[in-house]
This record gives structure tokens, C-alpha cells and sequence, in this order.
């Protein structure tokens, strides 16, 4: 017959394996998340080449990215109809500039966005409580950086965003500069959630190593649904209620499962930017 006193161990030890169990349960799933973060956001800075996010970019743009293994793909179910017209005639332009640009933006206006995209335009109200972040997307914008620029990826698993601002169309390009981390106490990003109509700067960050702050380029996300991240990436604009209905459609044609070179879960929808343009109000 066991008694009380070994009954009573034995729920002490049943209670102890079951807080390990849960305990791993919770490593584990914050390693996932840390893995899927980084591989969809992380970008190579043009002119270093150099990436930080959960393992290294080649500098060989046609070689595999390795950490872009990770990115979450659509499921497996056959590609939707594509909801978008095609683009506008054009190429993109190989431009690259050595340094931010000078700071020309009045932070006491209101400036925003139009990403007149083959699914439609996208409005942004952009905010100048990220004043580098706001003047390098004005400078950009009115150099023709974006135009005829693919919207290279699409997440429909753990957070939900639509990745643009690379002209190669890879996840590897950028404007040859960086621009600092802004506006990351932002009174939106509670409980390390990205809310739904949030448009966030990508970067290299890697908040295991600590390494990469500081190193947004020209590529952003927009967010289509509340996404748990945490508050490393500069949230500068947020959309319309018309250009979300656009995001959603985007969004509701699902991703195409991961590319074996780069990684990216690209949209079933042709998203390009046939025009970017930034106003002053």
C-alpha cells in the first residue's frame, strides 16, 4: 500500500515534470517565432552585404539564401486567381546612394504615401514621429526608387504581412544606405503586437545576438492582420481603409510555397508598385 508520504511525492515529482514540459514547450515556440521574425524580415544592406537575422546572406545574389529557409510558406493548395492587373510599363532603376539623404521633411506637416500598386493604390498616412524614416521614403519616392518594384513576400502563417521596397524583387536589395531605428515606444505596439493597417520598416536586427539595430533600408511591411512581433521594427505610416481592402485582397489569394533560392513566400498575386509618391498636406 503506498503511503501518504510517497503518494505525496509522487505529485510533487508529476507536478515538477509537468512545469519542465511546459517550460520547453515555451522555449521552443519563442525559438520558432525568433526564426520566422527574422527570416521575413531581414535584409541585406546593399554595399555591406552583411545580415545579422538567423543565419548569414550570401553576397551572391544567386546563390541560397540560408536564412530565408525558415520564412513561412502558404499551404499546400493550388494557386489562386490572380486578383491583379499587370503592370505598367517600365523597368526599374539601379540606383544606390552612399549616405542618407539630407533631412528636407517639415516635421510639423503631414505627409503621405500613395502605392499605386496593379492591385490598386494603397494609401499610407506616414508618421513623422520617425523623421529619418519619413524624409529617406520622400527621397525615394521622388526618385522613381520604387516604381515597377515587385512586392517580393507574403506570410499567411504566424504573422501577416506583405513585404515590399526591394528593387531586385529578392529580399537582398536596398537604396545603398541605412537609416537609424525610430519611434519603437510607439503607444500602437502593445504586448508586442504589430496591429492590422501598421506599415513597419524592415531590417537585419537580431534580438538573440543584439546585433543589427540601425539598419532599415527601402524595405517595408505591411501589416494585414494584428501580428505578435516585437517592438525592433520602426512602425512610420498607417494604411487606409481603402488600401487595406486592397491588402485583404492581396492577402486572400495566399502565398506560393517558399522559393529554393531565396527563401520568400511570394504572393499568388502580381504585386508590383507601378508608382510610389509622397505628399506634403
Amino acid at each position: 500500500m503506498v503511503s501518504q508520504e510517497q503518494r505525496r511525492r509522487q505529485l510533487a515529482r508529476e507536478k515538477f515534470l509537468r512545469q519542465q514540459q511546459r517550460r520547453t514547450d515555451a522555449r521552443r515556440k519563442t525559438r520558432v517565432r525568433n526564426s520566422v521574425v527574422g527570416a521575413v524580415l531581414g535584409v541585406v544592406v546593399v554595399g555591406s552585404l552583411v545580415s545579422y537575422t538567423a543565419g548569414a546572406f550570401t553576397s551572391d545574389d544567386k546563390k541560397a539564401n540560408t536564412s530565408a529557409q525558415v520564412s513561412p510558406s502558404a499551404s499546400a493548395t493550388s494557386k489562386a486567381p490572380d486578383p491583379c492587373a499587370k503592370p505598367a510599363a517600365g523597368s526599374v532603376k539601379n540606383l544606390s546612394w552612399k549616405k542618407e539623404p539630407a533631412m528636407t521633411i517639415d516635421t510639423s506637416a503631414k505627409y503621405t504615401m500613395n502605392l499605386a500598386t496593379t492591385c490598386g493604390d494603397i494609401g499610407i498616412t506616414l508618421n513623422t514621429a520617425a523623421p529619418h524614416t519619413v524624409n529617406s521614403f520622400n527621397f525615394l519616392a521622388g526618385q522613381g526608387f520604387f516604381d515597377h518594384t515587385k512586392c517580393h513576400r507574403l506570410t499567411d502563417q504566424g504573422i501577416y504581412v506583405l513585404q515590399c521596397g526591394d528593387p531586385k524583387g529578392t529580399g537582398t536589395g536596398g537604396p545603398g544606405y541605412t537609416i537609424p531605428d525610430e519611434n519603437l515606444k510607439d503607444k500602437s505596439l502593445k504586448g508586442n503586437v504589430y496591429p492590422a493597417g501598421t506599415v513597419a520598416m524592415a531590417n537585419q536586427y537580431n534580438a538573440q545576438t543584439q546585433q543589427g539595430r540601425n539598419s532599415g533600408g527601402s524595405q517595408f511591411f505591411l501589416v494585414y492582420q494584428d501580428s505578435p512581433l516585437p517592438a525592433d521594427y520602426t512602425p512610420f505610416g498607417t494604411i487606409s481603409d481603402a488600401g487595406m481592402k486592397v491588402l485583404k485582397k492581396i492577402a486572400a489569394a495566399g502565398a506560393q510555397p517558399a522559393d529554393a533560392t531565396t527563401g520568400n513566400t511570394a504572393p499568388n498575386a502580381t504585386v508590383v508598385i507601378n508608382k510610389a509618391t509622397v505628399t506634403k498636406s
